[in-house]
């Protein structure tokens, strides 16, 4: 909104009732509602949005996500629900059915039938090739798990990638990452549309920027995106080691501007897997896999390597963020952090060691955390991380410790919502069960400062948010699915029921 002024009118902001000047995109004037200052400067505005009382707030950030597979999450069949893996092999029978065979390209070339979500980490039986034939022995069909750690094919889709013969149709870590890559690369102009639809989603929940941590190099996607319509929030497109070398050569260093509202995000590396596919990287065994070959879960990324690639990152201005689950793979990284002298940011943190909890914050290192991940797989950590749980899923003991919160979602592993976040992180629950291990609930003060990156003052971004209903008062069912009334990306509207 380059040139003009908006003022949004009797905004409720803390308890106190003011009026808010944006000009250029930028919070010009904060004063009582009706009064002189703000209101009096926004009498020659060349628009005014009434809030009646509304709470304000800045916008929400979402810390983690994977947009495009979050786009297609919406446009695939889901098995998120399935209690076995014969009855997501029946749901992707339906599915096929229902659609009328295999989807095309727009050549009219058919498409593996992609089917999302499966948790199998509790599933009385094992994903395999017999079953997921019987839903088609001619079709290809692959179902993508939950944590994206695992693909499973049958074998009309083994044939189509190239993997005729593999004996189960499972695979996991980089094969499954390789076969995502293919499943996912879609014409542009599909995908942008997708991914246009799901960011107007988000921002109808609040959502003013997300950190993009797909795996593709998606700094051109996202430059073409805003190119093709104004983009519905801020983007932080992260960079993997296959494409550091690529990001090195033109020069990009985390922070750089590439767009309006695009930035070079931080260099994201994996270095074990995931709780639901039991490759999470643990001191301890996973019950059941016991003598068995990557039996603590799988180390992706021995810390010799991760030093390295963290040296040629941090040298050449990139800022690390590093994927750990596992309690010894977390361990590894801050021994890595500690040898260079960084703080770093660790992706999921999702189990930790008293100890290293400790360390994490006494080396004021940040936390990609996700809490609702927390209540999806609390039945898998009572299971499979048993008598540990107790250092699983750490919220509030990372807070105490000195290390900084990012929340965020890892969608589609959880929605892209941040209400649904914040209410996971200050509730522990999300249904009638009892909260699980309340010890680590945050406030709502502290979730909500974990989820934003500006404030309601002179010079700040005017990206905001005015709700319905007021965060610190709201019962968990309010919280979680907050009404937002208003959200705007440097003063403009994105999403409005006014």
């Amino acid at each position: 909104m380059s040139g003009r002024t908006l003022v949004l009118r009797d905004a409720n902001v803390g308890g106190d009732q003011v009026d808010v000047l944006i000009r250029d995109g930028l919070i010009a004037a904060v004063g009582a509602a009706g009064a002189d200052g703000a209101a009096g400067a926004a009498g020659a505005a060349d628009d005014e949005i009434r809030l009646e009382g509304r709470h304000l707030m800045p916008g929400l950030w979402d810390n983690h996500v994977h947009m495009n597979q979050w786009a297609l999450f919406s446009k695939r069949p889901s098995t998120f629900h399935a209690g076995s893996a014969r009855e997501a092999a029946a749901i992707m029978a339906t599915a096929l059915v229902e659609n009328g065979g295999l989807p095309t390209n727009a050549e009219g070339a058919q498409l593996p039938l992609v089917g999302t979500g499966f948790r199998d980490g509790l599933w009385p039986d094992t994903p395999n090739l017999e079953l997921l034939d019987a839903a088609s022995s001619t079709a290809p069909i692959v179902l993508v798990s939950a944590d994206l750690h695992t693909v499973w094919l049958n074998t009309p889709a083994l044939g189509l990638f190239g993997l005729a013969g593999h004996p189960t149709g499972v695979l996991r870590e980089e094969p499954a990452f390789e076969i995502e890559g293919r499943i996912n690369s879609l014409p542009d102009d599909v995908l942008d549309q997708w991914v246009e639809d799901a960011s107007l989603a988000a921002a109808a929940r609040g959502v003013v920027g997300i950190v993009d941590l797909e795996m593709s190099w998606n700094t051109d996607s996202w430059l073409r995106r805003s190119a093709r319509a104004p983009l519905a929030h801020r983007v932080e497109a992260g960079v993997y080691p296959q494409h550091l070398e690529r990001a090195i050569e033109a020069g990009m260093r985390t922070g750089d501007a590439l767009g309006e509202l695009i930035t070079v995000g931080r260099l994201k590396i994996i270095t074990d897997g995931s709780l639901g596919t039991r490759t999470a990287y643990c001191f301890d065994e996973y019950p059941g896999l016991e003598g068995q070959p990557n039996s603590r879960g799988l180390l992706t990324l021995p810390p010799d390597e991760l030093e390295a690639l963290l040296r040629r990152g941090i040298s050449a201005g990139l800022v690390p963020t590093v994927h750990a689950i596992g309690d010894h793979a977390n361990s590894h990284v801050l021994d890595v952090f500690e040898k260079l002298g960084i703080s770093g940011r660790i992706e999921h943190a999702q189990l930790l060691t008293s100890a290293d909890t400790a360390r994490l914050g006494a080396l004021r290192a940040e936390a990609s955390v996700q809490p609702e991940h927390a209540l999806d797989d609390r039945d898998l950590a009572d299971r499979h991380w048993h008598g540990r749980t107790a250092d699983a899923f750490r919220v509030r003991s990372l807070v105490e410790a000195g290390a900084t919160l990012a929340l965020g979602s890892d969608a589609p592993v959880a929605p892209l919502d941040p209400w649904v976040t914040i209410a996971a992180a200050t509730e522990r629950t999300k249904d009638e069960r009892a909260p699980w291990h309340p010890e680590e609930t945050i406030g709502v003060d502290d979730a909500i400062a974990a989820s934003i990156r500006s404030s309601i003052a002179i010079g700040q971004p005017a990206d905001l948010v005015a709700l319905d209903a007021d965060p610190a008062t709201a019962d968990s069912q309010t919280l979680r699915t907050m009404p937002v009334a208003l959200t705007l990306l440097a003063g403009r509207t994105t999403h409005t029921t006014l």
